[in-house]
């Protein structure tokens, strides 16, 4: 809460008094804002100083209800959407409103570059290579592979900055935010439900990869577990502390540490490609720990595969592994000096490093094992392999360091959903809110054995919905509605 005669700027914008403004007072604050040289162009709230009733909430949104009750403006691009898309953004009453707003603003790109990499690069990038082996045998088919990455992951990262320019242009901190803000009320309602969904199908496969690996974990190190001890067990030690974090800027150590894990993966397989640990040509020390089917297996159908039906399973899994587009509005608002250039340079830098290290992780996978790559790249490897048993461990704290920052699409939602009041997004709330969400994902988790139910239905349909269909009409309204003034 700022003190007398402190300037609050909003989260990108500028201290400094703009040359006209128009200024409105109440019980000691007073608001500035800026007016266009045309008077249908908007007024911007740029600051805000004085100092409102630090023991209520209630006082300092009955504050500026008031100024705006009594606005120098009315309709579209009024000072009093000003204000209220200021207040909304900037005042907070520190330890006590904990929701994305009050939290922007404050991430570096840097830290932000980190999240989304490590939202978008999970486990499924090892699933990868069994999606080339569904459609060709030979080396070529990493060619057209390759490609397909490229250009996915391009069509993703511009959809993924489309909803930051959404955001920048209806001053707005949400999905369902930015819906009512363009397209209207009609719909708010099932986008936000969308939203929820496919971030929690996504929470929920990792729920159940986690009991999987955790259980392996478990007996590696002698200690025999079910499969739903070991999901809570995951859960209750390691899932709940990290889904009570509040914003992006505090998993930026985990997300480093994640793509720390999946980096060593990485590295291992690819010394165990290079090595020939696993090549039948170099009798590879490996070969004789394998069964017949996860043996290496290589034939004669090679980039001419990609043209067939069976392309679309690699196709479908490069859709699903590209999804981070439910929290955009949150890596939107919460990054520090929030312009679109720089949104959008977190959005080439991360996708464009996802891009490579989708292309790497494929090759060195499908190179070594050909069309005998399992689901789960990892599965090809011997239990005797001392590096694909660190792999293993390190792919563990990959999952559980992107479960938070999925997890937060999920919170985000149920909050839209809800349409909770900022006032009431407490700390103590939320915490509340994110007890009841995982113990619902956990609980299910427990009854769902079909992981590719889940993921066919998550990047099948819901994806669909919140990468392309949603950004693309809130765009076209938000257009349309700013006129020669969009930008």
């Amino acid at each position: 809460m700022p003190e007398a005669d402190e300037e609050m700027p909003l989260n990108g914008g500028s201290s400094t008094r703009p040359s006209i403004l128009k200024t409105k007072s109440y019980r000691g604050v007073t608001v500035y804002g800026s007016v266009g040289d045309r008077e249908d162009s908007p007024s911007i709230v740029t600051y805000a100083k004085g100092t409102l009733d630090k023991s209520s909430s209630s006082g300092r949104r009955a504050a500026f209800r008031s100024v705006a009750s009594s606005s120098l403006g009315s309709g579209k691009g009024s000072f009093r959407d000003s204000v209220h898309s200021f207040s909304r953004t900037s005042f907070r009453l520190p330890g006590e409103a904990c929701s994305v707003r009050d939290l922007g603003g404050r991430a570096t790109v840097s830290t932000q570059v980190f999240n989304l990499t490590k939202n978008i690069i999970g486990a499924g990038v090892l699933a990868l290579p069994s999606g080339i082996a569904a459609f060709g045998n030979a080396p070529s088919a990493l060619f057209p592979a390759a490609l397909l990455t490229a250009v996915t992951g391009a069509i993703f990262g511009y959809y993924f900055s489309l909803i930051g320019r959404v955001c920048k242009l209806t001053m707005t901190a949400t999905y369902r935010e930015s819906w009512e803000k363009t397209v209207g009320e009609a719909g708010s309602a099932l986008v936000a439900l969308v939203i929820i969904l496919k971030a929690a199908l996504a929470n929920l496969t990792y729920s159940m990869i986690l009991a999987d690996a955790g259980r392996s974990v478990l007996e590696t190190l002698g200690v025999r577990a079910s499969w739903s001890a070991a999901l809570v067990g995951v859960t209750v030690s390691i899932l709940l502390p990290l889904c009570l974090l509040k914003n992006l800027a505090v998993l930026a150590p985990f997300s480093l540490v994640g793509l720390a894990g999946m980096l060593f993966t990485l590295l291992a397989m690819t010394l165990r490609y290079f090595d020939g640990t696993y090549d039948a040509e170099r009798n590879g020390l490996f070969l004789s720990d394998l069964d017949e089917r996860r043996r290496p297996a290589f034939g004669s159908t090679g980039a001419g595969g990609a043209l067939g039906p069976n392309a679309l399973v690699f196709a479908c899994m490069l859709f699903e592994a590209y999804v981070a587009h439910y929290n955009a509005p949150r890596f939107f608002v919460e990054l520090k000096d929030n312009t679109i250039p720089r949104f959008n340079g977190v959005t080439v830098s991360s996708f464009g490093i996802s891009v490579v290290f989708f292309i790497l992780a494929f090759a060195v996978g499908f190179l070594a094992f050909g069309s005998a790559s399992s689901g789960f790249i990892l599965n090809n490897y011997s239990s005797k392999d001392i590096l694909a048993t660190i792999s293993r461990v390190a792919i563990f704290v990959a999952v559980v360091t992107t479960y938070p920052l999925v997890f937060l699409g999920t919170r985000d939602g149920v909050l839209d959903l809800l349409m909770v009041p900022m006032e009431l997004q407490t700390s103590s709330n939320l915490n509340v809110l994110s007890v009841v969400i995982l113990t619902i994902i956990t609980v299910t988790a427990a009854f769902v054995t079909n992981l590719g139910l889940v993921a066919a239905v998550g990047g099948g349909t819901l994806a669909t919905a919140v990468v392309f269909i949603f950004p693309a009409l809130m765009f076209r309204f938000a257009i349309r509605n700013e006129g020669a003034e969009a930008s």
